[in-house]
């Protein structure tokens, strides 16, 4: 039930009152919505199909954008898989909504050429479109590419200087494919009003991205990787606003645990002390020539101490603090959030879910511009957005509801289980973005935020 997920987090939101044990049964009890100050979840209307893809709050309205199938400026379609995405203003007004394109390595059944000019790799169809959206109105401007030739293009990170960081999770290699013309494995950096020039930041490191969180104060950006077994990473760059100029890759090690391993066996609101070590070689991606290594930057980090969790996922830097989700994190596997503070260089389990129903997977997460913390979830059932709010509760925010018979763009079937994914607030908080990687549909939503906190 809706009304069966809230606890109180150790977190910069908000702090535990009772151990987990308590939070456990207190599941029990019962807390309407309308306690954190929404009303009842419910199927709601799209404006842009009339179709009800989401259950929302009493009070929210949406509506749908940037379909995989839409047309783009460039005669181009929008491509599939939507994920990470950052929300921007222009000078214009308008907010410009930077969104990846997860989609794979060409294979002898499926080739996706670029969808844009000036490709890394011509024969790869990743990457990301920018869509300029008329906040004010609540409608479409335009969909323009914005890097093409790209592969797997996950999560990322918007910077505080006003550019979108796009993260590849794949080490696909000419070597390895035949059909790909580049390495792959890097992060590329995107404006918010134009088109990146395709180059990889190879010293931010080749392995298995997923997102990007930019400290304002340092210009330290931290690096999240999803593999079973993945480091959290930072880069400390030589110019704050300058990343191709160069820098160094760091992992994280907890303090007198070397290749301590966080995904298991972790008591309550656990708390270390860590250091970071320093990752040789960024751009290796394997031993030599005969040996292929997909873990190189990872084995570089774990062979001087660092730590290992459980697929990184999510990040988002506020309130002086990091917020990263290991999605497969936990004795039940179900996800853990960490925050990490860089003033005291502490770690601390935020949260471990103990049951599916309670939190199932976290992946993406942002943090609203009224404290809250919008956490989307990648698990085995019907997908969620959850909000923590400023008072640490845990609520479900929005429910997937796609259920289609080719009313837009020919699609059909049951799409409740795909994920959720690049979840940004626009400027001013007032509207909430998010996207659904299948079948690729990007949402606006917007309603009584205040209420809420998120």
């Amino acid at each position: 039930m809706l009304t069966r997920r809230h606890f109180l987090l150790s977190t910069g939101l908000a702090t535990f009152s009772a151990p987990l044990h308590a939070f456990q049964s207190r599941l029990a009890e019962g807390a309407s919505l309308r306690a954190f100050g929404y009303g009842p979840l419910a199927p709601a209307i799209d404006a842009t199909t009339g179709l009800k893809l989401l259950e929302l709050p009493e009070g929210f309205r949406y509506l749908s954008l940037g379909w995989t199938g839409d047309p783009m400026v460039n005669g181009a379609t929008v491509p599939a898989r939507h994920d990470g995405m950052a929300a921007f203003k222009t000078k214009d007004g308008l907010v410009a909504l930077v969104r990846n394109h997860e989609v794979a390595a060409p294979g002898p059944n499926q080739t996706t050429p670029a969808f844009g000019s000036r490709p890394y790799d011509e024969t790869c169809g990743g990457g990301t479109t920018t869509t300029l959206f008329d906040p004010k109105a609540g409608k479409v401007v335009s969909v323009a590419p914005s890097l093409s030739g790209t592969l797997v293009n996950c999560a990322g990170g918007p910077t505080p200087w006003g550019s979108w960081l796009s993260c590849e999770e794949t080490l696909v290699d000419p070597k390895r494919n035949e059909l790909t013309r580049k390495p792959h494995g890097y992060i590329f950096e995107v404006p918010h009003d134009g088109v990146s020039n395709a180059t990889p930041i190879t010293g931010m490191g080749r392995f298995w991205h997923e997102a990007i969180a930019v400290d304002p104060e340092t210009g330290i950006v931290y690096e999240t990787e999803d593999r079973t077994a993945a480091g959290l990473y930072r880069f400390i760059p030589k110019k704050k606003d300058g990343l191709a100029e160069g820098g160094s890759l760091q992992a994280l090690a907890i303090k007198g645990k070397p290749q301590f391993d966080t995904r298991i066996g972790q008591r309550h609101d656990a708390q270390y002390d860590v250091e970071w070590v320093d990752i040789p070689n960024p751009d290796r991606a394997h031993v030599d020539e005969v040996a292929w290594d997909t873990r190189g930057v990872f084995q570089q980090g774990l062979d001087r101490g660092a730590a290992s969790f459980a697929r990184l996922e999510g990040a988002w830097f506020g309130n002086g603090r990091l917020f990263v989700t290991a999605t497969s994190g936990g004795n039940a596997k179900m996800g853990q959030v960490w925050e990490y503070d860089p003033k005291r260089s502490r770690l601390r389990l935020v949260i471990e879910s103990p049951a599916q129903e309670v939190l199932a997977m976290p992946d993406n997460i942002t943090l609203s511009p009224r404290g809250g913390l919008a956490i989307c979830e990648d698990g085995p059932s019907i997908q969620r957005v959850q909000g923590l709010t400023r008072d640490g509760r845990l609520i479900v925010f929005a429910r997937n509801n796609i259920l289609l018979n080719g009313e837009r763009n020919g699609f059909r079937g049951d799409f409740r289980t795909m994920e959720f994914a690049g979840a940004s607030y626009s400027p001013g908080g007032k509207w909430l973005f998010v996207n659904v990687q299948q079948p690729g549909i990007t949402f606006a939503i917007t309603g009584p935020w205040g209420n809420g906190m998120l």
